[in-house]
């Protein structure tokens, strides 16, 4: 409950990839009719887009299928080099099903269709709260909480990052007593459910 009223109290930055003004008016008239509060900005083009996720600093991004030469799985593929642990949802107005499939497969969050908005509150929310343990590990923690979930040894963390063996076996420790996760198993499946990790790796 904590957690709800805590979104409420922060509005959400939702970054809008959406090319059609009339479908983002849509998006943004059901994000205020669920309640939800957010600060939007919509996009279009692929420079805008990197832009916005280094300048908005987004919590979620919203995006349609294809954008002219710009698409979701590229986008995501952008996202993931930028910000990796910002959830992308799809949010489009026909199923393309081999796109889909590849975007999911890719590590896109949700899919809503533009037919039918009234899960988009509560998927963005979802999202959003499944990442918040993040916001407690330091950049240092969640580049070990990585690399320990790729499958990486802890003394082959230690050499890449430089650090001790004893530095990391302490950061891993304190990553999982601060996400309240407490084996490696559990570490990995939450890194990729939150894509700092592919799940294709």
């Amino acid at each position: 409950m904590l957690a709800a009223s805590s979104l409420v109290m922060k509005p959400v930055r939702v970054l809008l990839l959406e090319d059609c003004e009339a479908d983002a008016e849509l998006i943004q008239h059901e994000l205020f009719r669920s309640g939800l509060a957010t600060v939007t900005e919509r996009v279009e083009t692929e420079h805008a887009f990197a832009l916005a996720l280094r300048d908005f600093l987004p919590d979620v991004v919203l995006s349609d299928h294809s954008l002219g030469t710009f698409d979701a799985q590229s986008a995501l593929a952008l996202l993931r080099s930028i910000r990796p642990t910002t959830p992308l949802i799809l949010v489009t107005g026909s199923l393309n099903s081999d796109a889909t499939v590849a975007c999911i497969r890719a590590g896109a969050e949700d899919l809503i269709m533009k037919a039918n908005l009234s899960g988009l509150s509560a998927s963005i929310t979802k999202a959003v709260q499944l990442r918040r343990p993040l916001d407690k590990l330091t950049p240092r923690q969640i580049e070990v909480l990585q690399m320990v979930a790729e499958g990486h040894r802890t003394r082959e963390i230690a050499v890449r990052l430089k650090l001790s063996v004893k530095t990391v076996e302490s950061h891993r420790g304190e990553i999982m007593k601060r996400l309240q996760i407490h084996d490696v198993v559990g570490l990995v499946r939450y890194a990729m459910r939150v894509g700092l990790v592919s799940p294709l790796v």
